[in-house]
């Protein structure tokens, strides 16, 4: 390579360094009061780890006011590693994901922006399932029990509240098997909301159920089976009666009652949609292997799935005995916007669309789905700030140490090999930006056993230019010039550097592979530290050398090491 393309090369890094290194505000699209909406916000470089800022400590427990679970313990331990996978793919680093007693599961995030979000995260069910829509009129059937029910039951649901997880507006759902059958279920679902809003008063008030019962005056027919509206006015009221054991009876037998997360507006009024399933789903999301974001130039906002081989088979058994059929998605017991209508066997791939809800919402439920499952519901026990978990002490005498070993090693360097010791301290220089900058890009966080491989990573960097500078030695002492020892050195000390930093680079990978914590933190930064000391080691020195040399043309070299 031309010496002027080298020099060139590692301004442009410099550069890029630099600019990653430097703190500024960017602008991110979130999700604030249903609407998406451009905010800025401050980009810190290199945040602290838990050890030296603290961050957010979480408590989760398992939720039984749907149920009562009979192991905890062995609850708690099955939830622990979907809770731990959602915590890695959320990208926070030098997580803290244990078990506490039997009952608890304790996580602490360092530097958090977004508490909320990560809440959210950590508790989320993610159950997905298929379901058919009823086809049997099981609701219009049971409408005398149901309102004979909701009667004696009235006093206590009188000011009921919305539950936590109803959505307004919210995402729609496509299904398709692949590009070959895109449009498998007969066009857009939202166009069915347009058709559906144009509908005058006169022709609305045809849907209503008869009936004086609260369930008959506030329930309306949908337009495919098992669809049903209901006012947003009434809405409080019939979700908590909905909620409660004696109604859910009351529906004939493998029937379920599920609300949408998706509004609809009629002539000015807002309805929510309520469905009658089949109990019975036809596969859940167990069988999901991989789940992506993705900007839809016609769809907007969508993820996409991918089905196990298994759950592929199981999947296209059950849609070609329901062509024809509406098949409810269904996320944590809410379906996720209109269920379209099967029109050809699904095999292994399908796709939900997130309606109006921005980028980060898509991948959130990317990130749950692919996580997994939570076995049991968990809730939020208790949310709390912590403090640095390693004392101002410790911390300045962890940094202090630090300097002194990096001061000694440019002595050291400074006086055994003079000015080619030089030249290896400006390589070093631009060790610690490329690592620096590199830790960055990967969003990683700082912490005191991070600090340690960072400064073991400078000794390793160093010990690629003795061997470099002892080889160009011995070169030398043969007799051959500065040009040709130079390179000689180089050449023949480049197969020791190597073998020795890759081994290092595969323990350091097992280490962020199967450890945790601190662990891995030790493991990225001495990863990040061992690529840029072999580049600054090898590129940078060899083209602070040629540059020194080329000045020197015409005139008597020789070097000093």
């Amino acid at each position: 390579m031309k010496l002027s393309y080298r020099i060139a090369l590692i301004l442009a890094l410099v550069a890029v360094s630099v600019w990653m290194l430097v703190p500024r505000t960017v602008k991110v699209r979130k999700l604030v009061n249903g609407a998406s909406v451009v905010v800025e916000e401050k980009r810190v470089p290199l945040k602290k780890g838990l050890d030296l800022q603290g961050g957010m400590h979480v408590a989760l427990e398992v939720d039984e006011s749907k149920g009562t679970v009979a192991n905890k313990s062995d609850a708690i331990d099955r939830a622990l590693k979907v809770v731990r996978n959602r915590v890695d793919q959320f990208g926070v680093s030098e997580p803290v994901v244990q078990k506490a007693g039997n009952d608890r599961i304790v996580v602490e995030l360092p530097g958090i922006d977004d508490p909320e979000r990560a809440r959210d995260l950590l508790q989320k069910s993610a159950y997905l399932e298929f379901q058919i829509t009823d086809k049997t009129d099981a609701l219009v059937r049971s409408l005398p029990k149901l309102d004979a029910i909701a009667k004696q039951l009235a006093p206590s649901i009188a000011g009921a509240k919305p539950a936590a997880n109803a959505e307004a507006a919210g995402p729609g759902v496509t299904v398709n098997n692949d590009k070959a059958l895109t449009g498998l279920f007969g066009g857009d679902t939202s166009k069915k909301t347009a058709t559906t809003a144009g509908k005058d008063s006169a022709a609305a008030d045809t849907l209503a159920l008869s009936g004086q019962g609260i369930f008959s005056r506030n329930i309306q027919r949908g337009d495919m089976p098992g669809e049903y509206y209901v006012a947003s006015s009434a809405y409080d009221q019939i979700h908590a009666l909905t909620e409660r054991p004696e109604i859910q009876a009351a529906l004939p037998p493998r029937k379920v009652f599920r609300w949408s997360n998706d509004s609809l507006p009629i002539q000015g009024t807002t309805y929510r949609m309520l469905y009658v399933l089949d109990a019975d789903p036809m596969i859940t999301g167990e069988a999901i292997t991989d789940a992506k974001p993705q900007q839809d130039p016609t769809e907007g906002t969508v993820v996409t799935f991918t089905l196990n081989n298994e759950g592929g088979r199981i999947f296209k058994r059950q849609t070609s005995a329901h062509i024809k059929d509406y098949m409810a998605i269904v996320l944590d017991q809410l379906v996720m916007g209109r269920p379209p209508v099967i029109q050809g066997a699904i095999s292994t791939r399908g796709q939900i669309t997130m309606g109006r809800r921005d980028l980060q919402a898509a991948q959130d439920l990317a990130l749950v789905l692919r996580a997994g499952a939570l076995p049991v519901p968990l809730k939020v026990a208790e949310v709390r700030q912590v403090g640095a978990t390693m004392g101002k002490d410790s911390v300045q005498k962890g940094l202090h140490a630090g300097l002194l070993a990096v001061a000694l090693v440019v002595i050291i360097m400074l006086v055994y090999y003079r000015f080619s010791g030089f030249l290896a301290v400006i390589g070093l220089g631009l060790y610690v930006l490329y690592t620096l900058a590199t830790l960055s890009g990967f969003d990683a966080v700082l912490t005191l056993p991070g600090l340690a491989g960072f400064v073991l990573s400078i000794g390793i960097a160093v010990d690629a230019n003795v061997l470099i500078f002892e080889r160009i030695r011995e070169e030398l002492d043969r007799g051959k010039t500065v040009r040709t020892a130079i390179d000689e050195g180089f050449r023949h000390a480049m197969p020791a550097i190597v073998d020795s930093n890759v081994s290092t680079m595969l323990t350091a990978a097992v280490l962020y592979q199967w450890g945790s914590g601190p662990v891995r933190g030790f493991a990225v930064t001495l990863i990040a530290g061992i690529a840029a000391s072999m580049f600054t080691a090898i590129f940078v020195v060899r083209t602070l050398y040629l540059l020194w040399l080329q000045r020197q043309r015409g005139a008597a070299q020789t070097v000093s090491i």
